[in-house]
């Protein structure tokens, strides 16, 4: 067995290994039960120090963006900020509003964290490193990002202020209105795939990636990231828990270990989000020479660091223009990306394009560029009419005057 196939196969061997030193002197199945324990101690373990090394990847890019430095002084590079910030959340005292519903509220930070933990059981961190390896991944995944909207939902009226519970107000409509367009941007790739296994999917793209296919991956892609970003309240759609106009939402009563626990779904979130992404369209732990659990990281974090990107450049929408994109923009976008897909299918053009190798995966590739430069084309003329019959001068135009304003 060659080293990267060793590497491979760490995780079925280290259990493997664990059960059998178990079974010599336990009964069967109390050894299977404290292997399984195990392994949920592990994934807890694994989930909390990835949204430590996200906090402090995305302090430090921010800090780039908005030319500043970041966290440099605890630990080397600032690494254990995040860790004295968990312990400072851990030592503050537990506050809960007078007339609040006790047992609602405290049960709120739960029904947000718990699924964030479960989508972690079909990610296919390898081919051989999933914890449930479901037939319906993909289904089980998108009725589980509807629950954290229930607990938010739950923490705004049971605290007793009319902010809480309008950020909980705004978060139901966010859900309600992004769940159909990322519901319908999946479905091209299960039409290409052929199956609603996660694992099934990242195995169907030793070929070439979904996002190759002639439109409707790169489509598919930009809808199910947006609507994705949308749906765990993540800036610029971050309106349920908007500052500058609700004072922190629906968790604006929370303080300590259960504010904490807002803080550690939110980021779970974005990292499932990524990692299904990166499943969905770029072959998940396919990948050259490494081992699969490097390839499946590495691209997650990259997908990760678009969304600090975003937070960092765009800024918050509006309410009118968050409802407008999904239903009259992103709606009809996915209709029609379902049904391209099913022409593309019954069509064999990916099938064809592949059939040539990395001269097929090319012709593909300049295929979607040249629909990108097309559509940014457009965009850019509707873009300059439109700011033109709203009587606005053209960005280039102020950008000298700007200029020569400043001292």
């Amino acid at each position: 067995m060659t080293i990267p196939s060793i590497l491979n196969d760490l995780i079925g061997q280290i259990g493997a290994l664990l059960r059998y030193l178990l079974g010599l002197i336990l009964p069967e199945g109390l050894a299977v039960a404290l292997v399984t324990l195990v392994g949920i101690g592990v994934a807890v373990t694994f989930v909390a120090l990835l949204v430590m090394s996200q906090i402090w990847a995305e302090r430090k890019v921010i800090a780039r963006i908005q030319d500043r430095v970041g966290p440099n002084r605890v630990g080397p590079f600032g690494l254990l900020q995040s860790v004295a910030d968990a312990l400072k959340l851990l030592t503050k005292e537990d506050i809960v509003p007078s007339n609040a519903d006790r047992l609602v509220f405290a049960l709120a930070p739960l029904v947000v964290l718990v699924p964030s933990l479960m989508i972690f059981a079909v990610l296919p961190f390898n081919w051989d490193a999933t914890i449930a390896r479901l037939d319906v991944g993909i289904l089980y995944v998108l009725a589980l990002a509807t629950l954290p909207t229930i607990g938010i939902v739950m923490a705004g009226w049971a605290s007793y202020n009319n902010y809480t519970l309008l950020g909980g107000m705004r978060a139901a409509a966010q859900l309600i209105s992004y769940e159909v367009p990322e519901v319908l941007s999946v479905l091209p790739i299960v039409l290409l795939a052929g199956t609603m296994s996660l694992w099934g999917i990242a195995s169907a793209q030793q070929g070439a990636w979904f996002i190759l296919a002639p439109i409707v991956g790169p489509v598919a892609f930009v809808l199910f990231f947006t609507a994705g970003i949308a749906e765990i309240n993540r800036s610029p759609f971050d309106l349920p828990e908007a500052e500058s106009e609700i004072i922190a939402g629906f968790h604006m009563e929370y303080s300590g270990m259960r504010f904490a626990l807002f803080f550690l779904a939110e980021y779970a979130n974005a990292f499932s989000v990524s990692a299904i992404a990166a499943t969905l369209f770029f072959g998940g732990w396919q990948g050259w020479i490494l081992p699969g659990y490097v390839w499946f990281v590495v691209k997650t974090y990259l997908l990760f660091l678009v969304m600090v990107w975003i937070r960092g450049t765009l800024p918050r929408l509006r309410y009118d223009q968050l409802m407008n994109l999904a239903w009259k923009i992103m709606l009809p976008l996915a209709l029609g990306n379902v049904l391209l897909a099913a022409l593309l299918k019954n069509a064999g053009l990916m099938e064809l394009a592949l059939s040539f190798g990395w001269l097929g995966m090319i012709v593909l590739l300049a295929i979607n560029l040249v629909v990108v430069v097309i559509l940014f084309a457009g965009y850019n003329r509707l873009f300059r009419a439109v700011r033109q019959s709203a009587g606005l001068p053209l960005l280039e135009a102020t950008q000298p005057a700007a200029q020569a304003a400043r001292p």
